[in-house]
């Protein structure tokens, strides 16, 4: 009987497509996986350059986030409008 391989997981979508929610929720996924200590080696450490990857992803979207959000101007009427750069 010839030996086959298992089938290949599917590969991961690029992180970049990734919103900050889903790039969370995986590299929370990743930490679990992690932390159970039950993957072999070589998979732990893709996982790990994977989450690495994510968790940049992730603080760049928040430091973008956080950009839009101090370009607000609140007005002497209450009135919300964007800073214009000076």
């Amino acid at each position: 009987m010839p030996v086959t391989n298992p089938p290949m997981p599917p590969a991961a979508p690029d992180v970049t497509t990734l919103s900050f929610e889903d790039a969370l929720a995986e590299l929370e996924r990743i930490v679990r996986g992690l932390e159970g200590g039950q993957q072999r080696l070589d998979e732990a450490i893709a996982a790990y350059e994977r989450g690495t990857t994510l968790r940049r992803h992730c603080e760049a979207k928040l430091a973008e986030a956080e950009a839009r959000v101090q370009a607000i101007v609140a007005g002497a009427d209450g009135t919300l409008t964007l800073a214009t750069a000076e």
